[in-house]
């Protein structure tokens, strides 16, 4: 089995951070968002990976290399214009050739048990997709499987006007070849664009065998600052502590801290989980649970909980940040503490609360 990573998404409901950083590079419980799905990946055994890329691909390469510190031999390939999930199939059909694959759409997280009791499924039985669904609240905004009383897929509808059920298709499905027929077979959508719940449903009206398991873990697409977040603080949960940086011996760290090297706490307390990135400097701060702090980072009198904040951010004199996301070389300053604030702030920006 191969894998078929979609990462070419502009990231437009992250904006301002993805002007400056693809939303599948940015950060959640200290690693890319798109690192946390090729883990996922290499957990069942798939070692040859694809991953669509726009214009940002020279990035993604330069985080992920060839995929090798991550036990993956990766393939990038370039999608010019964001034509649909089936045209990406249509991409990689080279890559695939007639092995079966898994496509993970490389903005959204699944945790728990994540994807091996399905990989598994697909593997006893091949059918020619195997889709993930989880109950949403919006299905107006997924893609939507309908199902009849023995929980066969009987139709799917993309995004639909008047949603006949509340299951929407996660970002991951399994396919056999036989998908390579469907999105040459299918038209694109109204909104332009060659939809992959189109092409399964055209192998549903082809006979072909569809089968559906629901997702009981935890699934996130992170395309929305709130989303992110809130998958920031699950899996941080799931983090456990490792100090290999210095703490002086007036701080407190309690809980499940990471300390990573060159990392510096210096008469502070952090409470996990936390991470503190390579090389920060945090002197006199309270660094609250759900925290994580990219490298370079230097915190001076701050107080800071439940936020991401990327490399090289300063923070002086400003306590109670809470739920924020701060861009890289950010810089945030104050001279009076004034309870809670919500900072969502692009990269290479300075800003002083007063």
């Amino acid at each position: 089995m191969k894998a078929l990573v979609l990462a070419g998404g502009s990231g437009t409901r992250l904006r301002p951070l993805s002007h400056a950083i693809p939303k599948q590079l940015i950060p959640v419980a200290g690693k890319p968002v798109l690192v946390h799905c090729l883990e996922n990946i290499a957990a069942i055994g798939v070692t040859e990976v694809g991953i669509i890329v726009g214009d940002r691909g020279d990035e993604m390469r330069a985080v992920l290399g060839d995929g090798s510190a991550l036990g993956l031999r990766i393939t990038y390939i370039r999608q010019l214009a964001p034509l649909g999930l089936a045209h990406c199939v249509q991409l990689a059909q080279d890559f695939l050739g007639d092995d079966d694959f898994v496509m993970y759409l490389g903005d959204n997280i699944l945790a728990g048990d994540g994807i091996s009791g399905i990989a598994a499924e697909f593997a006893e039985y091949r059918p020619a997709a195997h889709i993930l669904l989880t109950k949403v609240a919006n299905p107006r905004e997924y893609g939507v499987a309908e199902l009849d009383g023995h929980g066969r897929v009987v139709a799917l509808a993309e995004k639909p006007a008047q949603p006949r059920s509340d299951l929407a298709l996660t970002g991951v499905y399994f396919f056999t070849r036989a998908i390579h027929q469907a999105v040459r077979a299918i038209s694109p959508s109204a909104r332009g664009e060659l939809e992959i719940t189109d092409a399964i449903a055209w192998l549903l009206a082809d006979g072909q065998r569809i089968r559906a398991t629901q997702f009981h873990g935890y699934w996130k697409d992170t395309g929305k600052i709130d989303d992110l977040l809130e998958c920031h603080r699950v899996l941080m949960g799931h983090r456990r502590g490792d100090v290999r940086g210095s703490v002086d011996a007036v701080s407190l760290v309690s809980g499940d801290v990471v300390v990573e090297p060159g990392a510096q706490i210096i008469e502070s307390i952090v409470t996990g989980p936390a991470v503190i990135g390579a090389g920060s400097v945090v002197r006199g701060s309270r660094i609250g649970p759900y925290t994580a702090l990219g490298s370079g980072c230097t915190l001076v009198d701050a107080g800071i909980e439940h936020s991401i904040v990327l490399d090289g951010v300063s923070v002086q004199n400003v306590r109670g940040i809470y739920g924020s996301l701060i861009g890289r070389e950010a810089a945030v300053c104050s001279a009076v503490d004034d309870g809670h604030r919500r900072l969502v702030i692009g990269d290479h920006s300075t800003v002083e609360v007063a």
